[in-house]
């Protein structure tokens, strides 16, 4: 039997019991796909990143698990990580290299505890797509996309992971979306993406640039409260359509999760080399995971 260390740490926000809750095992070093898998379902997070040493060309390796399968890019469980590993003083502050399924990427530590991840430079395509069809699966009204489409085309975007991008025109509309589990899940097969990102610039604070939901069904997560992966690729978005009309502040707030009670607020910071997002996280559970020894090294799938 395996003793370790388990967290639930909430992302992009100050507090607990807001933001984006991640499930962190600090020492994974050991453990089989089927225990990380196992521990992942058990913490019922929407991802849980399992740390371990790095090879020597990178510090650390992360891996990602939903409670259904692995994923390959998590930026709020990234966030969550090294924000907790900060407060408690197991890392100082400054730039670590960190290994992941899509490759290595940087993360940096200011003093005040907010963690920054280095993302892959986004690849934007801007997608011919059925709108009574993306409305129908998010539960708008069609309207709600065709008032902004001229403008805001629907794309598929990604920094890693890819996110089918979804213009909406008022903050209300976003609110009121029901989404179709079911049809999110085909829609986000049919254009090879995790998910969609459906986004207002009408949001509810006004230092904040939009107000975003992500629905992704199809990694066992109807809808994540405060999106990090998702971020960086809508604000690669925002670049490649020119939203600001050539006026692009150095950085963008995305405010997330409050449709859920779980506010939080993504930093986006869009470069010449990648996305940078950051933010805060705080430890909200902390203790000890107890978890069968594993002769079935398979990955759980949904």
């Amino acid at each position: 039997m395996e003793h370790r260390r388990a967290m639930l740490v909430d992302a992009f926000a100050a507090e607990p019991l807001a933001g984006n809750a991640a499930g962190v095992v600090p020492d994974a070093e050991g453990l089989s796909d089927g225990q990380l898998a196992a521990v992942a379902a058990e913490l019922g997070a929407s991802e849980t990143a399992f740390l371990t040493d790095g090879d020597g060309a990178a510090d650390d390796r992360l891996r990602y698990f939903s409670p259904t399968t692995e994923v390959d890019l998590c930026g709020h469980a990234t966030i969550a990580t090294y924000g907790a590993l900060f407060a408690e003083g197991a890392i100082d502050g400054g730039e670590r290299t960190l290994r992941t399924n899509v490759g290595d990427l940087t993360v940096s530590v200011d003093d005040d505890g907010t963690v920054w991840m280095r993302q892959q430079a986004p690849s934007v395509e801007v997608v011919d797509v059925d709108l009574d069809r993306v409305a129908a699966a998010l539960g708008v009204d069609p309207a709600a996309l065709r008032d902004v489409g001229a403008d805001l085309p629907v794309a598929v975007a990604s920094t890693g992971l890819p996110f089918l991008v979804v213009p909406v025109n008022f903050l209300e509309r976003l609110g009121e979306a029901d989404p179709d589990d079911d049809a999110v899940e085909a829609l986000s097969e049919a254009f090879d993406v995790a998910g969609v990102y459906a986004f207002s610039f009408d949001a509810l604070d006004a230092d904040s640039t939009l107000h975003g939901r992500a629905f992704v069904p199809s990694l066992g997560i109807p809808e994540d409260p405060v999106t990090g992966t998702a971020s960086g690729a809508v604000g690669g978005y925002l670049r490649h359509v020119d939203a600001f009309d050539g006026d692009e502040p150095d950085e963008l707030r995305f405010e997330q999760g409050h449709f859920l009670d779980r506010p939080g607020h993504v930093r986006v910071r869009v470069e010449a080399d990648g996305v940078r997002v950051g933010g805060r996280a705080t430890v909200a559970l902390d203790g000890e995971i107890r978890i069968p020894d594993d002769e079935d090294d398979e990955i759980i799938e949904a």
